[in-house]
């Protein structure tokens, strides 16, 4: 018996279980199984096949490598015994091989409404290894770049407020923005809740202004300038809307973690869904098609995106 778990909105699935009863055993029927597990989920659309095996069952092991397993990360006290768990990866169509990643540590938020901080804190923490994350940074952060108010709870974060708490943390920042208007205003009903995030959008556009060490480009944010950025050692963050990931169509900030001819790779910070964990929401492959259309919010079809490098 095998189990796997296709993850909605990207092109990664998650080996869960692999089973055979004991009266079967040592006839080899897990080959077949796990090529027949492969090849379906493959036929619906995934790339990758994902799996954590506890580094001390040393048969499965040997028998995931033969099957084209590598491992690419490792768990530590990941079962009820305390012991370590390998994490493997294989990809199960056939894709270009030039894949550009960059190792980028992974945190996960602790509220619904730390994304930007959180997002932010694993391109800090790609470039400079001595950053030191936790939730006071992650709020302090918020504080610092929240729009207020959202649709409901409390306000997300500005991509201008976060450019400004990243440069006042030792970085220079590049911002792209398709839109000079005011952000996720539409998303509030109330017009006093609109006016206060009007003022905080002009409060951060004058910082902005009138720092040397965050520039804006308004325009699309392309796949290009994705890659180009990453390969010129910048750390990158995305908008997205969660529409394909959770059919929730709310805004979400994500690290971009790497890039292919098929797919960029993202970290995402929220892992609040109870059918996955944290290795499901990390290096994910999104298809570059889907990622187009993932990366555009709301009705105004914002997009934005920050690029991060320490200051020389």
């Amino acid at each position: 018996m095998g189990l796997v778990w296709c993850h909605r909105g990207t092109s990664l699935a998650r080996l869960y279980s692999l089973a055979i009863n004991p009266a079967w055993q040592g006839k080899r029927l897990s080959h077949p199984l796990l090529d027949k597990l492969e090849q379906t989920t493959a036929e619906l659309g995934y790339l990758f096949m994902r799996l954590e095996v506890s580094k001390q069952n040393e048969a499965a092991i040997q028998l995931y490598q033969k099957r084209g397993y590598r491992v690419f990360g490792e768990y530590h006290d990941y079962y009820d015994d305390h012991g370590d768990a390998l994490r493997m990866q294989k990809t199960i169509q056939q894709l270009s091989d030039k894949a550009i990643t960059r190792p980028t540590p992974w945190y996960r938020q602790t509220t619904s409404f730390t994304c930007g901080p959180a997002s932010l804190m694993m391109c800090m923490g790609s470039l400079n290894i001595a950053i030191k994350f936790g939730q006071l940074m992650e709020l302090d952060i918020w504080r610092e770049a929240t729009s207020i108010f959202m649709t409901s709870g409390h306000g997300g974060t500005h991509p201008l407020g976060l450019a400004l708490a990243a440069n006042r943390r030792g970085f220079y920042v590049e911002v792209y923005l398709n839109t000079q208007a005011p952000l996720f205003v539409d998303g509030v009903r109330a017009l006093h809740k609109k006016q206060l995030m009007i003022v905080i959008h002009q409060q951060f556009m004058q910082q902005v202004a009138e720092s040397s060490s965050i520039d804006i480009t308004y325009g699309n944010i392309s796949q290009s300038q994705i890659c180009d950025w990453l390969n010129q050692g910048y750390a990158v963050m995305v908008l997205i809307s969660t529409y394909r990931l959770d059919g929730k169509k709310a805004p979400h900030w994500v690290t971009v973690t790497g890039y292919d001819d098929v797919c960029l790779y993202l970290h995402d910070p929220d892992d609040s869904d109870p059918d996955q964990q944290a290795i499901d929401c990390q290096y994910l492959p999104i298809l570059r098609a889907d990622f187009d259309k993932m990366s555009s919010f709301g009705s105004g079809r914002l997009r934005t995106a920050l690029a991060v490098r320490p200051l020389v």
